[in-house]
């Protein structure tokens, strides 16, 4: 995978059931760092909730999609105004990664490199189920990542729901089946 993705790039199937998607984002590394362990800024890209800084940790995400932008969008049908999901720190090097199990959908890695002023952060997310959660989370990574992008630069998110409706039929178009 090219090291340096723009912030819009696409993910992809690193190998069968793990999807790798990368961003290049404004540093310094322990800006992002917080973004992806503080639960008031994770809220504002994805979603809330207080994690213990320590390998072997439970934790709980609560996603509220509607509250990332204004407007948010349309919400597809049988999706929530909230998701809640537990999970738990299987490793830990701050700042440079975090690994979670994910429900049960299987674990995501966050990798993070300094690049200048900038950081390069990879999530790889692995054991993918079935080919419909495999495209929401596609798309969701996709479009979370496009808001914490936006988030750290300053700028304006567009909306979440419609953005995540449009990626998930691109990722349908591009990932094998």
């Amino acid at each position: 995978m090219n090291q340096m993705r723009t912030i819009d790039a696409y993910g992809e199937l690193s190998e069968p059931a793990t999807f790798t998607i990368q961003r290049l984002l404004p540093g310094p590394i322990e800006r992002v760092w917080a973004y992806l362990t503080e639960s008031d800024l994770r809220r504002q890209w994805m979603a809330a909730g207080q994690m213990e800084m320590k390998a072997g940790s439970s934790f709980e995400f609560v996603w509220r999609n509607d509250e990332l932008t204004d407007p948010p969008g349309q919400r597809p049908a049988g999706f929530p105004e909230e998701h809640r999901m537990e999970g738990r720190i299987t490793e830990l090097d701050p700042p440079r990664k975090l690994s979670i199990t994910w429900g049960n959908t299987g674990g995501v890695s966050f990798l993070l490199e300094a690049k200048g002023s900038d950081v390069l952060l990879t999530v790889v997310h692995r054991r993918l189920p079935e080919r419909a959660i495999e495209l929401n989370i596609t798309a969701g990574w996709h479009v979370h990542l496009d808001l914490l992008a936006a988030r750290l630069a300053g700028k304006t998110p567009t909306s979440f729901w419609d953005g995540w409706s449009r990626l998930r039929e691109e990722y349908d178009r591009r990932l094998p089946a």
